[in-house]
């Protein structure tokens, strides 16, 4: 199979950045999105050009770190799956693939298609835990809870909003009993820092469930809309 990619270059935060087209050949229908961005690289390096910079970890579909917006989706052509689990076989052959970064305030670009997702972060560090001693290590994993976090939800949300993401870390939290303690504190710092970092306000249009690799619920925002009354009662 053979492809023309319109990929977004951008060399540094600063930068202005710009569609680059490159031209890939003799790709498997079996080889994922993310090895036919390596083999790109291969050729590019061979040539004596810049790889183009992209994010991934596990390559498992696990962490949702490969933040690729694929033909204006949220890591591509798929309902809950990440951008490692696409394969080329979802395009057809002689297809032109356009390739940017998150688009979101709250996600600046460090380099081609590499964003800041630090802002996920700093809302998990306002609140987005348990304060409770957990004892022997196995002790503490008698409750699995489930990663949630890779950016698609606010990356395709029209007003960069971060609810489904805080309200998935929320939701997890409350259930626990350990979490109730300190339910009222975490559900006021968590929405007072993502409105702190920027992210807009939520459309009601579900947008970040459609393209939630993990199919995460927008249930979950309701849940988060109680919590949040809840404690503002409690003031």
């Amino acid at each position: 199979m053979n492809f023309t990619l319109k990929i977004w270059r951008q060399k540094d935060a600063k930068a202005k950045g710009a569609f680059e087209t490159y031209k890939v050949e003799n790709i498997s229908a079996d080889t994922s999105f993310l090895e036919m961005l390596d083999i790109l690289n291969n050729n590019l390096i061979h040539e004596g050009k810049e790889p183009v910079a992209f994010d991934h970890d596990c390559r498992e579909g696990i962490c949702g770190m490969c933040s690729l917006h694929i033909d204006g989706r949220a890591h591509g052509p798929g309902d809950g799956a990440t951008t490692c689990q696409i394969y080329m076989r979802r395009f057809k052959d002689g297809a032109t693939i356009v390739i940017e970064p998150w688009r979101s305030a709250a996600f600046p670009v460090i380099k081609d298609l590499v964003v800041d997702r630090s802002a996920y972060d700093k809302i998990l560090q306002a609140g987005g835990f348990i304060s409770v001693r957990t004892n022997a290590v196995q002790d503490a994993n008698n409750i699995p809870i489930p990663k949630a976090g890779c950016g698609a939800c606010a990356a395709t949300c029209k007003n960069g909003s971060a609810m489904l993401f805080v309200a998935a870390r929320v939701s997890s939290l409350a259930k626990l009993p350990q979490g109730r303690v300190e339910g009222a504190r975490r559900a006021k710092a968590m929405v007072a820092k993502m409105d702190e970092l920027g992210f807009g306000n939520c459309t009601n249009t579900g947008a970040c469930q459609a393209e939630c690799p993990k199919m995460i619920s927008i249930s979950h925002i309701a849940r988060l809309n109680r919590e949040f009354l809840s404690a503002k009662f409690e003031d």
